[in-house]
């Protein structure tokens, strides 16, 4: 393989600082050059890029700090290619640099090539011993790694594992790749300054601006370092060079030192007072402490690094439980899995873009591995108003019991909760230490139901099932599956006397009788009571979610339901917008704020709720639209509709109240044929008729719809299709039976 490296001369960083601070000499004398830049490439086809990076880069750092800034490149491009080669002394001073940049391609990647034996490994190698390590804590209280790669090309994933293999943390390149649709992978030139036409909208000279300001945070990171190691009274850290001079020549140092001690300490002071001012003008925002910040995070979806499929519901599952328990953390606020969904997969925005929109300071991000019974996960803390990583772990277990898992998660929650200086109380604490079951495979079938319930497809309900039936099979004393399994048959019934919303019923009971605590059990056992028309108990089922988990926004928008249903429009639309306060970008809970105001007779602010759904990328369900254009009577827009290829009763039964409404009465009687053929609920019927002036026909399929208990008539009280025909005395006589509260 032909490889080269680019090659640069270099220029003596840092030589100011030392010069005018010998105390900080001490740690950092030996590190000849200060910041490695390592590139190989095939060709000569990118040279020209790097030269021209180099020179950008060196122009930024020039007019970023006060002291002379190098870049280090070899200078001669074709030597050094023998894989044989050995490192020799003058590599191994070059490589005793303050900052190492590999330029990252596929070629860079290749574990055979010089540039990765030689320069990055051996610098891996360098710095576990150095002063410094590899990390380096910043002002800030962030945390650095004094490996910075720049990517130039898109990397394969096994190049990526390789990468952050051998450094031990999630790979955060900063890049200079342009893409577009037309599927161009090639670095960012100079000249390119149209971020529109790139799917990441790179700007190259802000690219450059951050590998600056990326330099110059480590950098103030390790002066700080070094004031406080020269500050440390029990030991002075040998310099390089002189481990073999005794302990007496050393002493004798030490107390020569003390004698210059103030005069060095005013000089220190000097120079701290230059670099916080340095970082007022240019950094201001890094020199505002990480605690000042609220503690807001949104762990993204976590990438299944696993070559089967299959597993992706155990990595989601390691995802919703480290969320959970950060949630349960009372200092944090975290956003929901609903609205992070949105980001999973590899095209997605910039950490400060999604933390942007998500309205946080901090994101969590991870990727896991499952063969078998044993795992592997990484996770990491990134600052995202900086984009820096403040913390990263990687974890490895084989799964013998579910302690193993939990364990992990109880560990990232509670290693995030200290780099946010976060104190646990034991309720949290007690929290992260319970497991809901002690059996592997019940929750590994419990997270295969979650799954496919997630989807929130009605093909995927009957796999959903089976796996939560199998989960409680395998452990009868975990109560999530019991929760998921009466979700799933509740949807899966239109009628409250069919066997199967009488098994949800049994299901949601045995749910809050193993975990009484849980809001999200009772909840769901208040839905299947206010559809049984029981809403006096629903109402304290509600309120007893509420006051236990007052900050969980499937528990709030749920509760927005209920006093939908109920009529009681206020205290709905609160819950609602508190459970978009918590959870903005939730479709489900955009959705009940929709019904909210909809119920409540406010057309224009639910037509606004729509006009948001669809700026997010939502859609609002079929049946949604259709009575909205009907309560606005936009007739037209429905009769010039075209069949969907779903929803197709919903469509004749908005497409019969159109005509009837615009007096084909006719055309709408012989839809109405047709919705009684396709085995429409009696309600629907209803609701096309109760657009006819005369209200025979809309009483008589409520009626039917009353004694077949289909569980849609819950929304009789507040539908605007039937205010007009609500006070008829066959109608009163339903409302009253059903036993509303006032």
């Amino acid at each position: 393989m032909s490889l080269h490296p680019i090659h640069l001369t270099h220029i003596n960083l840092f030589h100011t600082f030392i010069t005018n601070n010998p105390r900080m000499s001490s740690i950092i004398e030996g590190y000849n050059y200060d910041i490695f830049i390592s590139y190989r490439q095939k060709d000569n086809k990118h040279d020209g890029w790097v030269t021209k990076f180099v020179e950008n880069l060196k122009g930024e750092l020039e007019a970023t700090f006060k002291e002379d800034i190098s870049l280090y490149f070899d200078e001669n491009p074709h030597d050094r290619l023998q894989e044989t080669h050995n490192v020799d002394k003058s590599l191994e001073d070059k490589l005793k640099c303050l900052i190492f940049i590999p330029i990252l391609s596929q070629t860079y990647c290749d574990p055979n090539s010089y540039a990765w034996q030689y320069e990055f490994l051996a610098f891996l190698r360098m710095v576990e011993n150095d002063p410094y390590g590899k990390d380096v804590k910043l002002r800030s209280g962030n945390v650095a790694n004094r490996i910075l790669p720049i990517r130039i090309h898109d990397l394969e994933p096994e190049d990526v594992k390789l990468f952050e293999k051998e450094t031990g943390s999630v790979l955060r390149a900063l890049d200079f790749v342009f893409r577009t649709s037309t599927g161009v992978s090639r670095p960012l030139n100079a000249s390119e300054e149209h971020p529109n036409d790139n799917l990441n909208n790179i700007f190259y000279n802000d690219q450059i601006n951050k590998v600056g300001h990326a330099i110059k945070e480590i950098i103030l990171g390790m002066k700080a370092f070094s004031s406080q190691k020269v500050s440390e009274k029990t030991q002075v850290p040998v310099p390089p060079g002189e481990s073999r001079r005794g302990k007496k020549a050393i002493q004798e140092e030490k107390t020569g030192q003390r004698k210059v001690l103030n005069v060095r300490t005013i000089s220190v002071s000097v120079i701290a007072l230059a670099i916080i001012i340095l970082g007022l003008i240019f950094i201001p925002k890094l020199c505002n402490p990480a605690q000042q910040f609220e503690k807001s995070i949104a762990v993204l979806p976590f990438f299944n690094d696993s070559p089967d499929d299959e597993n992706t519901h155990f990595i989601n599952g390691i995802m919703d439980e480290v969320l959970n328990n950060l949630q349960s953390i009372k200092e944090f606020r975290v956003v929901s899995r609903t609205s992070v969904e949105q980001y999973r997969g590899d095209s997605k925005p910039t950490i400060p873009e999604i933390a942007k929109k998500l309205n946080v300071n901090y994101i969590v991000e991870g990727s896991g591995q499952k063969y078998g019974s044993t795992f592997r996960l990484r996770v990491q803390l990134i600052d995202a108003l900086n984009d820096r990583h403040l913390w990263a772990e990687s974890y490895e277990r084989e799964i013998k019991e579910t302690r193993e898992i939990f364990d992990i998660q109880s560990q990232i929650a509670e290693s995030i909760a200290s780099e946010l200086e976060t104190s646990l109380t034991p309720q949290e604490i007690e929290h992260f230490d319970t497991p809901p079951t002690a059996n592997v495979k019940a929750y590994d079938a419990f997270l295969k139901g979650r799954y496919f319930y997630e989807k929130n497809i009605s093909s995927a309900t009957p796999e959903a099932i089976k796996w939560f039936e199998e989960s409680i099979r395998l452990d009868s004393a975990f109560a999530l599956p019991w929760t998921y399994l009466s979700m799933c048959l509740w949807r899966n019934s239109a009628t409250t006397d069919s066997p199967t919303y009488k098994k949800a019923i049994e299901t949601a009971r045995k749910a809050v009788e193993l975990d009484p605590s849980s809001g999200v059990a009772i909840v769901n056992m208040a839905e299947i009571l206010d559809n049984q028309h029981n809403f006096l108990e629903a109402e304290e089922k509600i309120r007893l979610a509420v006051q236990i988990a007052p900050d969980d926004p499937y528990v709030l928008r749920n509760a927005g339901r209920f006093f939908g249903v109920i009529g009681r429009k206020e205290e709905s639309i609160s819950f609602c917008k508190r459970a978009l306060q918590i959870d903005p970008h939730n479709s489900t809970a955009l959705n009940y704020l929709f019904d909210a105001y909809f119920f409540s007779g406010y057309f224009q602010e639910a037509r606004r709720v729509y006009e948001e759904k669809k700026l997010l990328g939502y859609t609002l369900s079929y049946f949604k639209l259709q009575r909205l254009l009907l309560a606005e009577n936009k007739f037209d827009s429905i009769l010039n509709t075209p069949p969907p290829e779903e929803d197709t009763i919903v469509y004749k039964m908005a497409l019969a109240a159109a005509n009837f409404a615009t007096g084909k009465r006719n055309e709408a009687e012989s839809i109405i044929n047709e919705l009684i053929y396709d085995g429409a609920s009696n309600y629907y019927i209803a609701f096309a008729y109760s657009f006819v002036e005369d209200p025979e026909n809309a009483c008589l399929f409520l009626e039917k719809s009353y004694s077949a208990k289909e569980k849609i008539l819950t929304y009789l009280k507040v539908e605007p299709a039937f205010e007009r025909i609500r006070n008829e005395p066959r109608i009163r006589n339903i409302i009253d039976k059903m036993n509303f509260p006032e």
